[in-house]
């Protein structure tokens, strides 16, 4: 549509808007509930599958929001996204009508819509402060797109400070891909924001047929009604075989189609243009290589017009173009698209897909966020990924989001999404993720010190913490502890129960009878170990002495197999063996005969007089221990011995009249007489108390920790505010808890660390420096280029070197205060790049500075930029000097040159660089 054409729709805006005259088409139905609601005064969330005109709503909020006179703000998670949303809006509005802010630049900011970062829109809010006035009050809605972005663990932080501090007078549209926990979403934007309505889909315009390529073709992937394997998929399996002897075995794994076999197929079956998602930059690079060599994706009349098109290019832009095999490549329809590529490039490869004259675009999955590339197919290489924490499968969300770049709405009649099989991963998971939900969407809020600083600018102390305890994180949290509360109140009522059981049981004195009997226990093993020390030493004597001994000695026998008691006894009869050994036949004084050895004998009475044992008449017995019940006669004599023993003690082992022993044995009953005097003696099932007891400690520490953990998930964001709260003391950045002018300084940073970046640029050390060195050490103490391959020919300037080095003091005292707290806050310290940026700020060319590292093109753009933006910032700040101000803005200059630069037909105005207000904070 040409500009003239939608010139007219913004024309014809009134009060009461034609939907018609706005959308000539048919709308399905969640775009009409979206704009209902927004009617009706509500917030809207919507979560509706990629591709399926979400976008629409948020177009509506701005011609709704025009016709009022008012203003849209249209956020983004990426500046690349913002960069495209305004070609787009204004070839739709006009290019009088949209604007654009960005860290460094702003374009035409009063215009009705203004296109920004999520980013942005959160500084602009914490910027209010400044501005003792509300910065949205001509804004009627901010649209907040692809707001799933709050998933990113670096980022998502922004949506949930977004939406918190955004006023509930606007009205928030938020555009998300499918997520499990839209509703959730829902409900706790409504109660920090205001009326919010889900509205949420699962229709997609263009359907999507899922197909999986092997070395054997493409087939159907999923059945007719796409809930599991299709009937003709066969799930691989490997071969029961073990190895044989002197052969390499072979290998189990399925053979995986080449490239220019998937491509070459999807061109038999007109499934191109396609984005072909590859995990790794080296392997989109190679790709290209690879299918370049066979295919010619274009037809004479594309090529022509993309050789125009190219010829342009290079002719504005020499220098953002990638030479070599990508440029021979993108003349065949071919390209790679991923973070190293220069940005300029980028632009341009979308540009070309989106005309149809790239038909194949090598991507990693950063593609599947957001940026408009349509293609008819979309092909995912591989199943799971590498990332920082290790090698894991795709998630749901992640896989979904891919495939969702399938299907051009008015061009296809459906999208193909194509698994492809690997070495590793084939038809099955390809299934399982085809047929999965969506993840649900978590929060990642992390209080930080620019956000305390913001908020104690605004607010007392209480209401900081109302806000903080208002994250998505905290809500989610809220909603799993409510089961955590009820197990907590179950805990409680049963330690209620067992405390009315033996709640009244004075537990000092169970505790003094436990300990007693404890040690009861532990004297009567030592008695024991005294018992068998003196019987080992009394079985040597009695076996010596028991050789001369007498036939008719009185002595003490202990025998199993008169069931272990000590009996007093005569010896009737000595036996010798063969074995020399001598065997006794003994009467006892129960009248029993018994034939033992010397080992059961456990007392000698010498001094007792010998009984005349003539007259009995022994049995026969063979066996140690064999015993045999005497007659009238034996009974005569035992009767007279247990006489004697009565006397004399016999019942008691000789080792039990060691001294020792007696001594131990004296003890031992001393305390079990102590133990039966205590009042828990009397207190009848003490071993049932006991389990009581234990039950009760038991759920006190599980009470405890519950608890503790409740507290921790429901208040760990505001302990962390209250951590760095202290170091922002600590380092005279509040004065109690009213901001200082360091505090003032830090407050308007943006950074990993805000603090850090705010102590370096207030230490002195940074003020002598010369544009191209503070650009340098900006870029040392704010970004991080964590790549094992680094390494750049550029040496940095020994005084920058050296402005660095001065700067270690400061780090490690953050460093020792952060780790007190236990806070893990990057406190960036990097030198490896610094020649590399000193070198392009002091005008060297791109092709020589990418020469000489092994960054991409993408990577240097990318830190040059982060350079920048921290550099825009310092203009703005309270508490340092003029000097580093104006080298900081003559170092910005320096550094944003294309094609760090973005591409100047994005500018249709004079930039300014240098003026008196905070781009990401100016009113508009």
């Amino acid at each position: 549509m040409s500009f003239e054409d939608n010139r007219i729709s913004v024309d014809f805006l009134g009060e009461n808007l034609d939907l018609q005259k706005i959308f000539p088409f048919p709308l399905d139905d969640f775009q009409l509930q979206a704009i209902e609601s927004l009617k009706n005064g509500y917030s809207v969330v919507v979560s509706a599958p990629t591709g399926s005109g979400k976008t629409l709503i948020g177009e509506y909020a701005i011609y709704r929001a025009m016709s009022h006179g008012q203003k849209v703000l249209y956020t983004t998670p990426l500046k690349a996204l913002s960069n495209q949303k305004l070609r787009d809006f204004r070839s739709q509005f006009g290019i009088e009508n949209v604007g654009l802010m960005t860290g460094d630049l702003s374009i035409n900011r009063d215009a009705s819509i203004i296109v920004m970062t999520t980013e942005i829109f959160r500084n602009m809010l914490y910027a209010a402060v400044d501005e003792k006035d509300d910065l949205l009050i001509d804004v009627e809605t901010v649209v907040l797109d692809e707001c799933h972005y709050m998933n990113d663990s670096q980022r998502g932080t922004v949506w949930e400070e977004s939406i918190i501090h955004c006023p509930s007078s606007v009205q928030l549209v938020a555009l998300s891909a499918t997520v499990a926990n839209a509703g959730q979403l829902t409900d706790w934007i409504q109660n920090v924001h205001g009326p919010t309505e889900l509205i949420s889909s699962d229709f997609r315009p263009v359907p999507l047929h899922f197909n999986f390529c092997s070395a054997k073709g493409i087939h159907p992937l999923l059945n007719d009604s796409k809930t599991a394997l299709h009937p003709n998929c066969k799930v691989w399996r490997a071969p029961k075989r073990g190895r044989r002897k002197g052969r390499v075995p072979k290998s189990i794994q399925p053979e995986a189609p080449s490239i220019n076999f998937v491509v070459q197929k999807m061109a038999e079956r007109d499934m191109l243009p396609a984005i072909y998602f590859i995990f790794s930059r080296r392997g989109c690079d190679k790709a290209v290589k690879d299918l370049m060599k066979e295919s010619n994706l274009l037809s004479l009349a594309e090529k022509v017009r993309i050789e125009s098109l190219l010829n342009s290019f290079i002719k504005e832009h020499p220098e953002g173009v990638r030479q070599g095999v990508h440029l021979d490549a993108l003349k065949r329809g071919v390209a790679s698209h991923h973070a190293g590529v220069l940005p300029a490039w980028k632009e341009l490869v979308e540009e070309l897909f989106q005309e149809g004259l790239v038909k194949v675009v090598f991507a990693t999955e950063t593609l599947a966020a957001g940026i408009n590339m349509p293609a008819r197919s979309t092909v995912i290489s591989m199943l799971s990924k590498r990332t920082e924490n290790g090698h894991r499968p795709l998630m749901g969300s992640e896989f979904l989001q891919m495939a969702g770049r399938a299907g051009r709405r008015g061009l296809d009649v459906q999208g193909y999404v194509l698994t492809v099989q690997n070495r590793f991963e084939g038809v099955r998971e390809a299934g399982q993720l085809a047929t999965c939900s969506a993840n649900p969407l978590i929060s990642q809020f992390t209080p930080s010190y620019g956000m305390v600083l913001n908020l104690l600018q605004r607010y007392d102390l209480e209401k900081s913490k109302v806000l903080v305890q208002r994250s998505f994180g905290r809500y989610l949290a809220g909603l799993d502890l409510f089961e955590e509360e009820e197990v907590l109140v179950q805990l409680k009522q049963e330690l209620s129960k067992f405390k009315s059981i033996a709640g009244d049981v004075p537990w000092t004195e169970f505790e003094i009878f436990e300990k007693n009997k404890s040690r009861l226990k532990e004297e009567k093993r030592l008695l024991k170990v005294l018992q068998k020390q003196s019987a080992e030493i009394l079985a040597k004597e009695l076996n010596s002495a028991l050789r001369s001994t007498r036939v008719g000695s009185l002595i003490s026998l202990q025998t199993p197999a008169l069931k272990g008691k000590v009996l007093p006894s005569i010896i009737v009869e000595k036996i010798e063996t063969s074995s020399l050994n001598l065997l006794f036949l003994c009467l006892t004084s129960s009248n029993i005969w018994v034939l033992i050895n010397s080992q059961s004998v456990v007392g000698l009475h010498v001094d007792c007089e010998c009984l005349d044992v003539e007259s009995l008449k022994p049995p026969s017995l063979k066996r140690i221990g064999e015993i045999c019940y005497g007659d009238a006669v034996s009974e005569n004599l035992s009767v007279e011995l247990e006489h004697i023993a009565k006397s004399h003690d016999m019942a008691t082992p000789q080792y039990d009249l060691a001294s020792e022993v007696l001594s131990q044995a004296k003890l031992v009953h001393s305390l079990e007489e102590e133990l039966v005097r205590l009042p828990a003696y009397q207190w009848g099932d003490r071993k049932k108390l006991k389990k009581h007891r234990k039950r009760m400690e038991d759920l006190e520490i599980e009470i405890k920790d519950r608890q503790q953990m409740i507290y921790y998930r429901s208040n760990r964001h505001w302990e962390t505010f209250l951590e760095l709260l202290e170091i922002l003391q600590y380092f005279g950045c509040l004065d109690d808890l009213s901001i200082t002018d360091v505090g003032q300084t830090v407050a308007v940073l943006r950074g990993d660390n805000e603090l850090w970046i705010g102590l370096v640029l207030m230490s002195g050390h940074l003020d002598e420096l010369k544009p191209p060195s503070l650009a340098a050490v900006i870029q040392a103490i704010s970004t991080e280029c964590n790549r094992r391959d680094l390494w750049t020919n550029f040496p940095a300037s020994s005084e920058s070197l050296e402005a660095l080095k001065n700067l270690s003091s400061i780090r490690r005292q953050l460093m020792l205060s952060q780790k007190k707290m236990n806070l893990d806050i990057p406190i960036w310290f990097d030198a490896e790049v610094m020649g590399l940026v000193e070198k392009w700020a002091n005008g060297g060319t791109w092709q020589d500075l990418i020469a000489k590292t092994s960054l991409d093109e993408g990577d240097v753009v990318r830190l040059m930029r982060r350079t920048i933006d921290l550099l825009a910032q310092i203009p703005h700040c309270v508490a340092i000097s003029q000097k580093l101000k104006r080298n900081a803005s003559l170092a910005l200059k320096l550094l944003n040159r294309f094609p760090v630069r973005e591409l100047e037909d994005l500018f249709k105005e004079p930039i300014n660089y240098h003026n008196n207000l905070n781009p990401a904070t100016k009113r508009i």
